[in-house]
């Protein structure tokens, strides 16, 4: 008995151990640390797989989803309150986007937050919204397509993980993120905003569009929670599969030409 519970305990490792995601071969390693590795990694990454890595958990870069989200949520009482949902959420541009600066990924990742910015030229998002409100005695109560244009697009990333350890590997997880967004300028369309007039739903919509710096300020707290989550399960989908230290060059100590373990 204690033969077959070893073998069978031997095999479980192993089949652990097989299971273990590998980054492509064609994408350069760096050392822990190494900041301009990492930079001109990511950015081959994305040049070289848009449609992402399933084997690594890469989600597609050209159409990413992101989890439903609840932009604004007021109770349903008094003379004004607006609730606005937003599902189906995809966003397009990723693809493009360019890393310009990696700080973190130590040996001992957990002793540093790990920051990451990059920039693209434009993100759209496409969703489906749910809208119900009140202003006055006007009563809202619609749903429909929109679209998001944040042109100039730059995000910057503040992470922090702990070590989770399996099979006598090292994996990432992320237990917080802080998300940076900078446009330059934000142009959103609604469908159906106001089924009753379209001319109403135009006027709106070109009202949202001249003050959309007023209503990006208002808006971006919820906003900014609805990236860190969808970066979140992009990033912690990844170090899921990826063990740690498989994403690094083995961590040699040149005086004595080993590895310091």
């Amino acid at each position: 008995m204690n033969k077959l519970l070893a073998i069978t305990w031997l095999c479980c490792i192993c089949i652990g151990a097989s299971l273990a995601a590998e980054l492509p071969e064609d994408i350069e390693k760096c050392r822990f640390g190494d900041s301009p590795c990492f930079v001109r990694t990511l950015n081959d990454l994305i040049k070289r797989y848009p449609k992402g890595i399933p084997e690594i958990g890469l989600p597609p870069l050209d159409k990413y989803s992101f989890p439903d989200t609840s932009v604004l949520d007021s109770p349903h009482r008094g003379p004004i309150w607006m609730t606005f949902h937003m599902r189906d959420n995809v966003h397009k541009g990723f693809n493009n986007a360019t890393v310009t600066h990696v700080e973190g990924f130590l040996q001992d990742p957990t002793k540093q937050q790990i920051i990451l910015k990059a920039r693209l030229p434009r993100l759209v998002h496409d969703a489906t919204y749910d809208m119900q409100g009140r202003f006055m005695l006007f009563v809202m109560n619609t749903t429909g397509k929109l679209q998001s244009d944040f042109q100039n697009f730059r995000l910057t990333l503040t992470i922090k993980v702990i070590l989770e350890y399996r099979n006598n590997k090292r994996y990432l997880k992320i237990y917080d993120m802080v998300p940076v967004i900078d446009i330059a300028r934000w142009i959103v369309w609604f469908d159906n905003l106001y089924k009753e007039n379209e001319d109403v739903t135009i006027a709106l919509n070109n009202s949202f569009n001249k003050h959309w710096l007023e209503f990006w300020n208002d808006l971006e707290p919820a906003l900014l929670r609805s990236f860190s989550a969808g970066f979140t399960v992009l990033l912690n989908t990844v170090f899921e599969k990826v063990a740690y230290d498989d994403m690094f060059l083995p961590d040699i100590d040149i005086r004595i030409g080993y590895r310091d373990d």
